[in-house]
Parts: structure tokens; sequence; C-alpha cells
């Protein structure tokens, strides 16, 4: 389950990435549908990292990514409720703190899932 949540979050950060590149070198927010896609990939692969967590024994560098990604998700979910949706320009504060928190969490993640041990 770790494994498959690690690959699952890996494509949501290509999207993530592709999304800062936007934001950064165009100087405006990307795309609704992009963003709704990373989202819901973020979203399949934190669902499948909780049941994991709550249902099997996991390294607790997998518990630590856990609330790393749920403190990213609110980031996320912040950026888009409350920018996105009413059409401002996301803060860039925001969004590379989004970022270090989920990059974070996927190393922990990363290093639980395919670590040696």
């Amino acid at each position: 389950m770790l494994q498959t949540a690690t690959i699952l979050l890996a494509i949501t950060a290509l999207g993530g990435l592709l999304m800062a590149g936007i934001r950064f070198a165009r100087k405006h927010n990307p795309p609704a549908w992009l963003a709704m896609l990373h989202g819901l990939l973020a979203a399949s692969g934190l669902t499948l990292l909780v049941y994991a967590v709550c249902t099997t024994t996991v390294p607790p560098m997998a518990t630590m990514a856990l609330v790393l990604f749920l403190l990213a998700a609110a980031g996320g979910a912040v950026m888009s409720l409350a920018y996105k949706w009413r059409q401002r320009l996301l803060p860039a504060w925001l969004v590379v703190a989004h970022a270090i928190l989920a990059a974070t969490a996927f190393v922990l993640l990363l290093v639980a899932a395919f670590g040696a041990g």
C-alpha cells in the first residue's frame, strides 16, 4: 500500500511542479482542470496512506509523512478555495510552503516505502 501511495503521490508531484512553473513563469494561476486533477490524485494517494497507517504496521516515517501531507493538503485547500475560486493570484509564499511540506512528506514516504529494512 505504501508503494502504491508513493507512486500516486509521485505523479501528483509532477503535476504540482507543472502548476508551480505556470504560476511563477507566466504570473497567473494554472488551469482549473490541472489543479483539480492534482487534488484528485493527491486525495487518492493520501486516502491510501491513511488506510495503511490505520490498518497495518507502518514505519514511523510513514506516519510522519501522513501528518505533513495533511498539512500540505490544508494549504492546497486554502489555495483552491481562498484564491483560485475567487480568481486571485496564488501567493508565492503559500505555493512554496505547500511544495516544501509536500516534498518533505514525499521523501519520508519514499524512504518508508522503498527503504532498506
